[in-house]
């Protein structure tokens, strides 16, 4: 997998991600946000969420947000950190996982 995907592109070059958390899975420990403070935040519960374009904390159960491209890296590096195994980033068009504890191995 490329690092060459931006969330919202819309050209068909590109593939447009989104991220959520799975919060029954989350173990607090804020390693996410010390990757992307831009998409996630632990909120009074001590629990990661996802945060809209908006900086809008969403707190729905599955709730997602886009991948802004400069921070797929870091959305991913997040992923693939998560000692809950609880970050999931899916291809929008299908829903395909390409990063989180369902990604197939590439």
């Amino acid at each position: 997998m490329t690092v060459r995907q931006e969330a919202g592109s819309g050209t068909g070059e590109h593939d447009p991600l989104e991220v959520w958390i799975d919060q029954d899975l989350c173990t607090g420990d804020g390693i996410c946000v010390q990757y992307a403070p831009e998409v996630f935040e632990l909120d009074i519960d001590g629990l990661a969420y996802v945060k809209s374009a908006d900086d809008e904390l969403l707190q729905e159960p599955g709730a997602v947000t886009r991948v802004p491209l400069p921070l797929l890296r870091d959305v991913a590096d997040s992923a693939k950190e998560c000692p809950g195994e609880c970050i999931h980033v899916r291809r929008v068009a299908d829903r395909v996982e390409v990063f989180g504890p369902q990604a197939e191995a590439s």
